[in-house]
């Protein structure tokens, strides 16, 4: 029987242990998760500054992701 709680809180430990790191990689992807979320929100100001400087740009901005998009899969 001890021999059973010794493996026991072994086993115990090493799941403390990979909850921990499991936590850690969960912050570091919340923490990119952010960064992007901050860089969609200045795109989009950006898209919408540069919509009413350039009205023209609403049309041919679907055309010029397409074409970055298609660049950016050839490579």
């Amino acid at each position: 029987m001890l021999k059973d709680e010794r493996l026991l809180q072994d086993r115990v430990k090493i799941l403390e242990k990979e909850i921990q790191t499991l936590t850690l990689e969960l912050q570091k992807f919340q923490s990119r998760i952010d960064y992007l979320e901050e860089l969609r929100i200045e795109l989009k100001a950006l898209k919408v500054f540069l919509g009413r400087l350039h009205p023209d740009l609403k049309n041919k901005l679907p055309e010029i992701v397409r074409k970055i998009k298609t660049n950016q899969l050839a490579e």
